[in-house]
Protein backbone atom coordinates (compact mmCIF):
# COMPACT_ATOMS: atom_id res chain seq x y z
CA UNK A 1 0.00 0.00 0.00
CA UNK A 2 2.88 2.38 0.65
CA UNK A 3 6.19 2.27 -1.25
CA UNK A 4 9.09 4.48 -0.05
CA UNK A 5 8.03 7.48 -2.09
CA UNK A 6 4.35 7.99 -1.11
CA UNK A 7 5.99 6.89 2.74
CA UNK A 8 8.15 10.03 2.44
CA UNK A 9 5.78 12.15 0.23
CA UNK A 10 3.68 12.00 3.54
CA UNK A 11 6.13 13.13 5.47
CA UNK A 12 6.73 16.01 3.75
CA UNK A 13 2.92 16.97 3.68
CA UNK A 14 2.44 16.64 7.39
CA UNK A 15 5.40 18.49 7.89
CA UNK A 16 4.34 21.40 5.44
CA UNK A 17 0.92 21.53 6.59
CA UNK A 18 2.37 21.92 10.31
CA UNK A 19 5.07 24.51 9.38
CA UNK A 20 2.13 26.75 7.27
CA UNK A 21 -1.24 26.21 9.78
CA UNK A 22 0.45 25.45 12.75
CA UNK A 23 3.55 27.29 13.45
CA UNK A 24 2.78 30.61 12.69
CA UNK A 25 -0.19 30.78 15.05
CA UNK A 26 1.59 29.35 18.33
CA UNK A 27 2.13 32.15 20.41
CA UNK A 28 0.16 34.82 18.27
CA UNK A 29 -3.73 33.22 19.21
CA UNK A 30 -6.41 35.95 19.52
CA UNK A 31 -9.55 35.31 22.01
CA UNK A 32 -11.48 34.86 18.40
CA UNK A 33 -8.60 31.61 17.13
CA UNK A 34 -10.09 29.88 20.53
CA UNK A 35 -13.23 27.91 21.01
CA UNK A 36 -14.05 24.82 23.22
CA UNK A 37 -16.43 21.47 21.94
CA UNK A 38 -17.62 19.64 24.67
CA UNK A 39 -16.12 21.72 27.77
CA UNK A 40 -13.93 23.86 29.10
CA UNK A 41 -11.31 22.00 28.56
CA UNK A 42 -11.10 20.70 25.33
CA UNK A 43 -9.86 23.56 23.40
CA UNK A 44 -9.78 23.69 19.06
CA UNK A 45 -8.32 26.85 17.51
CA UNK A 46 -8.14 27.88 14.35
CA UNK A 47 -4.82 26.04 13.60
CA UNK A 48 -6.64 22.71 14.29
CA UNK A 49 -9.38 23.38 11.36
CA UNK A 50 -7.06 25.13 8.78
CA UNK A 51 -4.39 22.19 9.45
CA UNK A 52 -7.02 19.68 9.68
CA UNK A 53 -8.49 21.11 5.84
CA UNK A 54 -5.09 20.86 4.65
CA UNK A 55 -4.53 17.62 5.07
CA UNK A 56 -7.86 16.18 4.30
CA UNK A 57 -7.00 17.87 0.97
CA UNK A 58 -3.43 16.49 0.07
CA UNK A 59 -3.64 13.60 1.55
CA UNK A 60 -5.73 11.70 -0.52
CA UNK A 61 -4.21 13.28 -3.53
CA UNK A 62 -1.13 11.45 -2.64
CA UNK A 63 -3.12 8.05 -2.59
CA UNK A 64 -6.31 7.73 -4.60
CA UNK A 65 -9.07 6.34 -3.30
CA UNK A 66 -8.35 6.94 0.60
CA UNK A 67 -10.29 8.82 2.81
CA UNK A 68 -10.10 10.71 5.66
CA UNK A 69 -11.22 10.75 9.63
CA UNK A 70 -9.82 13.82 11.16
CA UNK A 71 -10.52 15.13 14.50
CA UNK A 72 -12.59 18.15 13.83
CA UNK A 73 -14.39 16.58 10.99
CA UNK A 74 -15.77 13.57 13.39
CA UNK A 75 -16.79 16.27 15.86
CA UNK A 76 -19.02 18.13 13.15
CA UNK A 77 -20.10 14.41 12.34
CA UNK A 78 -19.61 11.35 13.99
CA UNK A 79 -20.41 8.83 10.92
CA UNK A 80 -17.38 9.83 9.50
CA UNK A 81 -15.38 7.80 12.19
CA UNK A 82 -17.03 4.62 10.64
CA UNK A 83 -14.88 4.83 7.70
CA UNK A 84 -11.92 3.31 10.05
CA UNK A 85 -13.78 0.18 9.45
CA UNK A 86 -14.38 0.32 5.51
CA UNK A 87 -12.64 -1.10 2.34
CA UNK A 88 -10.78 2.31 1.53
CA UNK A 89 -7.11 3.41 3.10
CA UNK A 90 -7.72 5.91 5.42
CA UNK A 91 -6.06 8.45 6.70
CA UNK A 92 -6.16 9.24 10.39
CA UNK A 93 -5.40 13.01 11.54
CA UNK A 94 -4.78 14.78 14.53
CA UNK A 95 -4.15 18.48 13.07
CA UNK A 96 -2.68 19.03 16.45
CA UNK A 97 -2.48 16.76 19.61
CA UNK A 98 -2.20 18.89 23.16
CA UNK A 99 -4.15 21.66 21.80
CA UNK A 100 -3.80 22.94 25.53
CA UNK A 101 0.00 23.34 25.32
CA UNK A 102 -0.50 24.62 22.25
CA UNK A 103 -2.62 27.51 23.22
CA UNK A 104 -0.21 27.84 26.38
CA UNK A 105 2.61 29.02 24.30
CA UNK A 106 4.52 25.74 25.46
CA UNK A 107 6.32 23.49 22.87
CA UNK A 108 4.70 20.00 23.18
CA UNK A 109 2.39 19.94 20.64
CA UNK A 110 1.98 17.90 17.71
CA UNK A 111 0.56 17.07 14.02
CA UNK A 112 -0.26 12.97 13.94
CA UNK A 113 -0.81 11.09 11.27
CA UNK A 114 -1.67 7.11 10.71
CA UNK A 115 -2.62 5.50 7.60
CA UNK A 116 -5.01 2.17 8.37
CA UNK A 117 -6.54 -0.23 6.36
CA UNK A 118 -8.94 -3.12 7.62
CA UNK A 119 -8.80 -1.76 10.78
CA UNK A 120 -5.17 -1.83 10.76
CA UNK A 121 -2.04 0.91 10.71
CA UNK A 122 0.02 0.22 8.47
CA UNK A 123 2.47 3.97 8.84
CA UNK A 124 2.11 6.69 11.19
CA UNK A 125 4.30 9.92 11.39
CA UNK A 126 4.55 12.61 14.28
CA UNK A 127 5.83 15.82 14.19
CA UNK A 128 6.71 17.60 17.22
CA UNK A 129 7.70 21.02 15.58
CA UNK A 130 8.68 23.41 18.08
CA UNK A 131 11.22 20.28 19.47
CA UNK A 132 12.30 19.40 16.15
CA UNK A 133 11.42 15.78 16.25
CA UNK A 134 9.87 13.75 13.71
CA UNK A 135 9.12 10.37 13.84
CA UNK A 136 8.12 7.51 11.65
CA UNK A 137 7.20 4.14 11.42
CA UNK A 138 5.93 1.37 8.64
CA UNK A 139 4.57 -1.67 9.42
CA UNK A 140 7.15 -4.27 9.63
CA UNK A 141 9.92 -1.67 8.81
CA UNK A 142 10.89 -0.70 12.08
CA UNK A 143 10.15 3.28 14.17
CA UNK A 144 12.63 6.20 13.30
CA UNK A 145 13.28 9.43 14.96
CA UNK A 146 14.87 12.21 12.60
CA UNK A 147 15.77 9.35 10.28
CA UNK A 148 17.66 7.16 12.76
CA UNK A 149 16.21 3.56 14.29
CA UNK A 150 14.88 3.91 17.61
CA UNK A 151 14.08 1.47 20.25
CA UNK A 152 11.93 1.17 23.55
CA UNK A 153 13.97 0.51 27.13
CA UNK A 154 15.10 -2.68 27.64
CA UNK A 155 14.48 -4.41 31.24
CA UNK A 156 14.49 -1.04 33.80
CA UNK A 157 16.96 -3.64 36.52
CA UNK A 158 14.71 -2.64 39.32
CA UNK A 159 14.61 0.93 38.33
CA UNK A 160 10.70 3.01 38.75
CA UNK A 161 8.48 2.16 35.67
CA UNK A 162 8.08 5.45 34.51
CA UNK A 163 4.18 5.79 33.20
CA UNK A 164 2.33 8.87 31.73
CA UNK A 165 -1.36 8.52 32.30
CA UNK A 166 -4.93 10.27 30.81
CA UNK A 167 -5.33 13.65 32.84
CA UNK A 168 -7.28 13.25 36.24
CA UNK A 169 -9.32 16.26 35.34
CA UNK A 170 -10.86 13.93 32.37
CA UNK A 171 -11.93 10.89 34.61
CA UNK A 172 -15.16 9.80 36.32
CA UNK A 173 -14.77 8.78 40.21
CA UNK A 174 -14.22 4.87 38.84
CA UNK A 175 -11.43 5.79 36.52
CA UNK A 176 -9.44 8.11 39.45
CA UNK A 177 -9.47 4.85 41.71
CA UNK A 178 -8.23 2.62 38.78
CA UNK A 179 -5.33 5.28 38.55
CA UNK A 180 -4.72 5.39 42.14
CA UNK A 181 -3.56 1.44 41.33
CA UNK A 182 -0.34 3.11 40.02
CA UNK A 183 0.73 5.04 43.20
CA UNK A 184 2.54 1.89 44.50
CA UNK A 185 5.84 1.50 45.51
CA UNK A 186 8.24 0.85 41.67
CA UNK A 187 6.32 3.19 39.55
CA UNK A 188 6.16 6.64 38.55
CA UNK A 189 3.23 8.36 37.56
CA UNK A 190 2.47 11.46 35.92
CA UNK A 191 -0.29 13.42 33.55
CA UNK A 192 -0.10 13.30 29.89
CA UNK A 193 -0.73 16.40 27.96
CA UNK A 194 0.19 15.41 24.75
CA UNK A 195 -0.19 11.31 23.68
CA UNK A 196 1.92 11.56 20.34
CA UNK A 197 4.73 13.07 21.87
CA UNK A 198 4.54 10.67 25.14
CA UNK A 199 4.47 7.85 22.55
CA UNK A 200 7.38 8.71 21.64
CA UNK A 201 8.85 8.63 24.71
CA UNK A 202 7.69 5.26 25.30
CA UNK A 203 9.17 4.85 21.76
CA UNK A 204 12.52 5.76 22.28
CA UNK A 205 12.96 4.75 25.40
CA UNK A 206 12.83 8.45 27.55
CA UNK A 207 9.21 6.19 29.39
CA UNK A 208 8.30 3.00 29.97
CA UNK A 209 4.48 2.96 29.67
CA UNK A 210 1.52 5.27 28.90
CA UNK A 211 -2.07 3.89 30.38
CA UNK A 212 -5.14 5.63 28.57
CA UNK A 213 -9.32 5.52 29.23
CA UNK A 214 -10.43 6.62 26.25
CA UNK A 215 -9.96 5.18 22.52
CA UNK A 216 -10.12 8.13 19.86
CA UNK A 217 -8.67 6.86 17.51
CA UNK A 218 -6.73 10.28 16.00
CA UNK A 219 -5.29 10.08 19.39
CA UNK A 220 -3.47 6.79 19.28
CA UNK A 221 -3.03 5.57 15.95
CA UNK A 222 -0.11 6.96 15.14
CA UNK A 223 1.37 6.22 18.29
CA UNK A 224 0.43 2.54 19.43
CA UNK A 225 1.87 1.90 15.54
CA UNK A 226 5.11 3.68 16.74
CA UNK A 227 5.69 2.12 19.86
CA UNK A 228 5.21 -1.35 18.47
CA UNK A 229 7.68 -0.94 15.50
CA UNK A 230 10.16 0.18 18.37
CA UNK A 231 9.74 -3.21 20.10
CA UNK A 232 6.98 -2.31 22.08
CA UNK A 233 3.03 -3.71 22.61
CA UNK A 234 -0.15 -2.60 23.86
CA UNK A 235 -2.49 -4.41 26.50
CA UNK A 236 -6.32 -3.56 26.85
CA UNK A 237 -8.37 -4.46 30.26
CA UNK A 238 -9.61 -7.02 28.11
CA UNK A 239 -6.04 -9.03 27.89
CA UNK A 240 -6.34 -8.09 24.19
CA UNK A 241 -4.17 -5.53 21.90
CA UNK A 242 -5.79 -2.29 21.78
CA UNK A 243 -7.85 -2.12 18.68
CA UNK A 244 -7.93 1.09 16.35
CA UNK A 245 -10.94 0.33 15.16
CA UNK A 246 -12.93 0.50 18.74
CA UNK A 247 -14.37 -1.57 21.35
CA UNK A 248 -11.95 -1.54 23.54
CA UNK A 249 -11.81 -2.38 27.23
CA UNK A 250 -10.33 0.22 29.11
CA UNK A 251 -7.83 0.75 30.91
CA UNK A 252 -5.30 0.30 28.10
CA UNK A 253 -1.62 0.33 28.38
CA UNK A 254 1.37 0.54 25.36
CA UNK A 255 4.79 0.04 26.64
CA UNK A 256 8.29 -1.02 26.48
CA UNK A 257 6.89 -4.90 26.33
CA UNK A 258 4.30 -7.11 26.37
CA UNK A 259 4.87 -8.01 30.07
CA UNK A 260 5.29 -4.04 31.22
CA UNK A 261 2.05 -3.22 29.46
CA UNK A 262 0.01 -5.77 31.01
CA UNK A 263 1.46 -5.28 34.66
CA UNK A 264 0.37 -1.81 34.48
CA UNK A 265 -2.96 -3.10 33.62
CA UNK A 266 -3.37 -5.21 36.50
CA UNK A 267 -2.12 -2.35 39.05
CA UNK A 268 -5.30 -0.50 37.53
CA UNK A 269 -7.19 -3.47 37.94
CA UNK A 270 -5.90 -3.50 41.56
CA UNK A 271 -3.50 -7.04 41.20
CA UNK A 272 -0.29 -5.68 42.87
Amino acid sequence: MIDDALFKAVEDTVRAAAEAEVVPRWRQLGAGDISHKTGPGDLVTVADREAELRLARELPALLPGSVVVGEEAVHADPGILRRIGGDDPVWIVDPVDGTANFVAGRPEFATLVALAHGGEVHASWTYVPRLDLMATARRGGGARLNGEPIRTAGDSGGAALKVATSQFAFLDEQERRRFEGLGTDGVEARQCTCAGLDYLEVARGAIDAVAFTWESPWDHAAGVLLVAEAGGASVTAGGVPFRIGGGNAFPFSVARDEATARRVVDLMAGDR
